[in-house]
């Protein structure tokens, strides 16, 4: 009955096809429950808000090719981060620049003044970046600029006193993400500034103040850092605050990639519990993630699905790049160290279809499911446990020989994804590789979750505690799924589900 409501709830509020694009041959490495824009090139999300049952998902759009350009604020709403409805365009340049990442806030105490009529704003706070003056060699040409709805995210009217936060010299100032700080009754905006980042406090949205700086000498500086997000997460009682960089080069698996900082924050100044450098994706296909605003207890993380090494190059047609599937993130303790974990988002039920469950399946060598849960035929679902003494892979194979094999090495003691025999991987020579993430679970049992789409898989293994993201390009669909083990292992556990399309034909 909860399955059925929601699916109702679902329909009510779309009120029109979902998601209003097409599977077809044409298209065939279309995500089927990840959102993509119908045509062209999109990058980082922006503005994520949740605001009168609906999520507002943001994103860096260019409407006029399959690369990067002159950047945009595409808009899609959903009632459940799963179904997507594209809107137009929120933002587009204008004569203060291109319209760079950031942030949207639900102003419900109406600081900024911009409500009117009892009608709260939603308020986007985002960089300009002017492409003249980075022309001219100066170093101010990224700026941060305000923009607000009065309609609940329809429509959008950008402030006449733009730029709010003047560039004091910094090459690389941007990507704001803006949160209100109930302590001191004041908003606080976290800022990518070169390498490192700063933060700023105001009381109105409008007005802004640097408070401190953080990270010069910390994490990873292999390339600039960008798209930052700081939020509170609670552990046994405690206020643990999480803070993310992204960073490009750089990340574990090469190219783009996340870190992430664990410690206090007092309003003012972030001061981290150590100064190790931790990840929260080692796959190669999610960057930029920030989390959703105004989600009450929850804290709902997207990212984007892609990678600045290749992103331009994949072989897709007329679109290019997708989102993660949304995830819900908490802190995990192994020993004494505490991690940030991450977790399919518990709306993703709603798609999965009646499991197969299987216990206690010998591998020796290779075992074939396909005879036991049917050839695949789109998305899937798929969880075992099994003992970390012994090696244990899952292969995704089709009839062109492509396979995609995924698992954990016991001897590095890590999970891996390895996708030098997917299909299509010579758009880009770093791209058919084996991507690595260390277990970082004590456990004798090792769990791992896969959710497969038709050209991505993403892993999360040990609760959330070590996760993989990668794209693939297979040149003919999935249809077998193996184990493998060459020294033999015995799996406890293995539910399989197929998980429903959110295209509009329902995939095939």
């Amino acid at each position: 009955m909860q399955k059925l409501l929601a699916c109702l709830a679902i329909l009510t509020y779309l009120g029109v096809p979902v998601q209003a694009q097409n599977s077809t041959p044409a298209e065939p490495h279309r995500p089927r429950f990840h959102f993509s824009p119908k045509t062209h090139w999109m990058n980082d999300p922006n503005g994520m808000v949740y605001h009168k049952g609906v999520y507002h998902l943001f994103f860096q759009y260019y409407p006029d090719g399959t690369t990067w350009g002159p950047m945009h604020w595409g808009h899609a709403t959903s009632a459940d981060m799963l179904h997507w409805r594209e809107e137009a365009i929120a933002l587009y340049p204008d004569s203060l620049g291109y319209i760079f990442s950031g942030s949207a806030v639900v102003d419900v105490n109406n600081t900024s003044g911009f409500g009117r009529n009892g009608q709260v704003p939603l308020v986007a706070i985002f960089t300009h970046h002017n492409p003249k003056l980075e022309k001219a060699k100066s170093e101010t040409f990224q700026y941060q600029s305000l923009a607000y709805s009065l309609d609940d995210g329809k429509t959008w009217t950008k402030y006449a006193g733009n730029p709010v936060l003047p560039n004091p010299g910094i090459v690389d100032f941007r990507d704001p993400k803006v949160r209100w700080y109930e302590p001191a009754k004041q908003w606080i905006m976290t800022l990518a500034t070169k390498d490192r980042v700063t933060f700023y406090t105001s009381p109105n949205l409008k007005n802004w103040t640097k408070a401190s700086e953080f990270g010069r000498d910390l994490g990873a500086h292999g390339g600039v850092w960008e798209c930052p997000d700081l939020f509170p997460l609670q552990h046994k009682g405690k206020t643990v605050w999480v803070l993310l960089v992204s960073i490009n080069p750089g990340g574990p698996n090469g190219g783009s990639a996340t870190q992430y900082f664990l410690g206090d924050f007092d309003g003012k100044t972030f001061k981290p519990y150590n100064n190790a450098t931790k990840w929260m994706d080692f796959g190669p296909d999610n960057y930029a993630g920030v989390t959703f605003a105004n989600t009450g207890n929850r804290t709902i993380l997207m990212g984007w699905m892609s990678n600045w090494q290749y992103a331009q190059q994949v072989p897709t047609d007329p679109w290019r790049s997708a989102t993660t599937v949304p995830r819900e993130l908490s802190i995990q303790e192994v020993g004494n160290e505490l991690y940030l974990a991450s977790k399919p988002v518990a709306e993703l039920n709603t798609l999965a279809a009646k499991p197969t469950t299987l216990q206690t399946v010998s591998v020796n060598g290779q075992y074939d499911l396909t005879p036991t849960v049917g050839k695949l035929t789109g998305p899937l679902r798929l969880t075992f446990t099994a003992l970390a003494t012994e090696d244990v892979s899952v292969v995704l194979t089709n009839d062109a020989g492509n396979e995609l094999v995924l698992g954990y090495d016991k001897t590095a003691n890590a999970y891996f994804i390895d996708r030098s025999r997917s299909g299509k991987t010579n758009f880009e020579k770093g791209f058919g590789k084996r991507n690595t993430a260390p277990r970082l679970a004590t456990d004798k049992t090792l769990t791992m979750t896969l959710l497969v789409d038709v050209a991505s898989v993403e892993l999360f293994a040990d609760n959330g505690l070590s996760v993989l993201t990668s794209n693939f390009f297979p040149e003919a669909d999935m249809n077998r799924i193996l184990l493998r083990s060459a020294s033999g292992v015995t799996v406890k556990r293995l539910t399989y589900a197929k998980l429903a399309s959110t295209l509009p034909d329902k995939g095939k």
